[in-house]
């Protein structure tokens, strides 16, 4: 068996959610899917290109209409400029365009500096890539936002790569563009790529959505990512794309054609509706995520659950410390107690120890019923 496989653990998130889903009527504050369904337009160009009859192969890069409309949309969105054929790679879910970015930049032993609490994928992904991961914590007191100069320490001769995520999964942190100058200062400094993992961008509550590739110098040594499912409810619909320099999207597509080869078809034309005609909807659904997170963190607050107010992404980070439990020793007993599932903040990194990842991708209803169930069980925590 390979040992960099062997090596890694499964997801805690999948793990977690096994026993999840051997129990009835859990309020779920755990998956990091949305609610909603894809918007009927999106699923009727879907179905439109079914009935059309189109079940064939496209081009390993994906439709060139889809990377025409991606590119107009990051230009018009977020001043990047990547043109549709040589510099963009459609795949399928930004995970396959992780590992991609990962497996055609890396060397053996490379080292890759990842700010944590960080998504599960990201570690496990660089030691299949045959690298190492180096892993920086964040703290609250910073809002979760990783501090450049510990980045900069973290750097050693074997250091190829940073990883950023923002807004982030699962702490919901913003990197502020001042934060992202000293990044790219550094990148620039030690000839390092970067991969920047934009799938929450639209899901900014605070301010507009600044990117390290925007930057001046950085589009040649940026991996950009982003996808559908966040945005647009389209998780099912498996989809995602890369944009960077021409000669590092000719190596990762050189990796995705002998092993996925192209994206579903039927997705790409669903997002091609996404992007052209979806802003409302996806606006719609941002609204309600904000609601959402106001009464999320006004909660845990009045629990006496510390909680940072996210800037972005769907996700609420609790501190359970006061209560004196780890946070996969709550989460568990909070589940068979209560059932009320959350995810343990140690999944996404040692820095994530004493905190929960909540998801307010869910009804509000539902948020409301789970609060008070929390409530309830903090302070039976407390008296016991």
């Amino acid at each position: 068996m390979n040992r960099n496989v062997l090596a890694v653990s499964g997801s805690g998130i999948r793990k977690f959610f096994d026993l999840v889903a051997s129990m009835d009527d859990v309020v779920s504050l755990g998956v990091g899917e949305p609610d909603f369904i894809a918007p009927w337009h999106i699923r009727e160009a879907a179905i439109y290109s079914l009935n059309k009859g189109e079940t064939m192969y496209t081009s390993n890069y994906g439709l060139l209409e889809l990377r025409q409309a991606l590119s107009r949309h990051l230009k018009e969105s977020s001043c990047l400029d990547y043109k549709a054929d040589g510099e963009m790679l459609v795949t399928v879910g930004v995970s396959e365009a992780f590992d991609l970015a990962l497996r055609a930049c890396l060397n053996a032993d490379d080292e890759v500096i990842i700010p944590e609490p960080c998504y599960v994928s990201y570690g496990p992904l660089t030691t299949m890539a045959n690298a190492r991961p180096v892993f920086v914590g964040t703290r609250e007191e910073d809002d979760f936002v990783v501090d450049a100069e510990n980045i900069k320490e973290a750097v050693t001769n074997k250091t190829r790569m940073i990883v950023l995520n923002s807004p982030n999964n699962p702490t919901g942190a913003v990197i502020p563009k001042d934060v992202l100058k000293e990044i790219a200062g550094i990148a620039e400094d030690n000839d390092l790529y970067v991969i920047t993992d934009e799938i929450y961008s639209d899901l900014c509550y605070e301010g507009r959505h600044c990117s390290i590739a925007s930057l001046e110098g950085m589009k040649e040594r940026t991996i950009f990512l982003n996808g559908f499912s966040k945005s647009y409810a389209m998780t099912g619909f498996r989809l995602g794309y890369a944009a960077a320099s021409e000669k590092i999207i000719e190596q990762m597509m050189k990796i995705h054609q002998y092993s996925m080869l192209c994206a579903p078809v039927t997705a790409q034309r669903a997002a091609i509706e996404a992007v052209r005609n979806g802003s409302a909807e996806m606006l719609r659904m941002k609204e309600e995520y904000n609601k959402r997170r106001r009464v999320i963190v006004r909660g845990f607050n009045d629990l006496g659950l510390k909680c940072f107010m996210p800037k972005g992404a769907f996700y609420a980070f609790p501190s359970i410390k006061p209560t004196g439990l780890g946070s996969e020793e709550f989460a568990e007993k909070l589940l068979k107690e209560t059932k009320v599932a959350v995810v343990p903040g140690n999944t996404f990194g040692e820095s994530g120890e004493g905190y929960l990842r909540c998801s307010y991708a869910t009804a509000l209803d539902e948020i409301k019923v789970a609060l008070e169930r929390i409530g309830k069980f903090v302070s039976e925590q407390a008296l016991g």
